[in-house]
């Protein structure tokens, strides 16, 4: 049993996604949130900033005593989840990665679509996991960093949203694919206008619940499930607390007030 809570890091507000898979699976979990608004979007930058962040990030929690940390952002993983782990080797720490495998395994048109930023299109990371788990299929990967911007606004079935996504999916390679994967935390805020554009016949996946069960099984056998009933949640944001506050709030629906870190 250990109720210390859970770090869980993104370039802005797209791990919010992610946090709330794990508020509801696991919720007795406190958890401590950092977006990094001074820097997002990460998928932009280079690998020797992004990792320089991450580490900052992560020292930074486990200054708050974490027991285990979460990269809730795709580009951040794919850009050193394994160097991550060889810096900080007392804290379990759990990537975010496209759902390629399951994509595979749900295709029936065997035509897939992975949207994700340009960093994570362009990794070798996720061309090893279409080479391993879709070798079968005809995979399409899309730098979709518009998607980023419009989340980080609260944009998520505003007209601008809409016609962006529209301009995404008219693509003339989209034709008959039955599967879009959500390369991006931040995308997972769209998938309801994205469903209602695509229609009933294409499966759109996200990886939230997934983490969500990882981060179960390793703590179950870690023996750091918490047992207490009343969680604590605390986000930090580098960037402007109030925006940040106001933006959380109408993507979740529900108040949620930002605390300013210096990182």
């Amino acid at each position: 049993m250990n109720d210390t809570p859970i770090g869980i890091i993104d370039s802005g507000l797209g791990g919010l996604t992610v946090w709330q898979s794990i508020r509801t699976l696991l919720p007795n979990e406190s958890t401590i949130y950092v977006g990094d608004h001074a820097f997002v979007p990460y998928g932009t930058k280079s690998r020797t900033t992004i990792r320089k962040r991450i580490i900052r990030i992560l020292l930074y929690l486990r200054e708050r005593n974490i027991k285990l940390a979460i990269i809730a952002c795709n580009t951040a993983t794919v850009a050193g989840i394994d160097w991550y782990r060889t810096q900080m080797r007392d804290i379990p720490i759990i990537g975010v990665v496209p759902v390629i495998k399951t994509a595979g395994e749900t295709s029936k048109t065997k035509k897939i679509i992975v949207l994700s930023t340009p960093y994570t299109k362009k990794s070798s990371y996720q061309k090893e996991l279409i080479k391993k788990f879709t070798a079968d299929c005809e995979v399409q990967t899309i730098a979709a960093s518009p998607l980023v911007g419009l989340v980080e606004k609260g944009e998520t079935d505003s007209e601008n949203a809409k016609r962006t996504i529209r301009n995404i999916f008219k693509r003339r390679e989209m034709k008959n694919a039955d599967v879009v994967v959500l390369g991006s935390t931040h995308f997972t805020f769209l998938e309801g206008t994205i469903r209602a554009m695509l229609g009933s016949g294409v499966a759109v996946l996200d990886s939230g619940a997934a983490v969500a069960r990882h981060v179960g099984r390793v703590l179950e056998a870690r023996g750091e499930i918490a047992r207490k009933q009343e969680a604590s949640h605390v986000f930090y944001t580098t960037g402007n607390l109030k925006w940040v506050s106001r933006v959380a709030t109408k993507l979740m629906g529900a108040p949620m007030t930002f605390v300013y870190a210096k990182l």
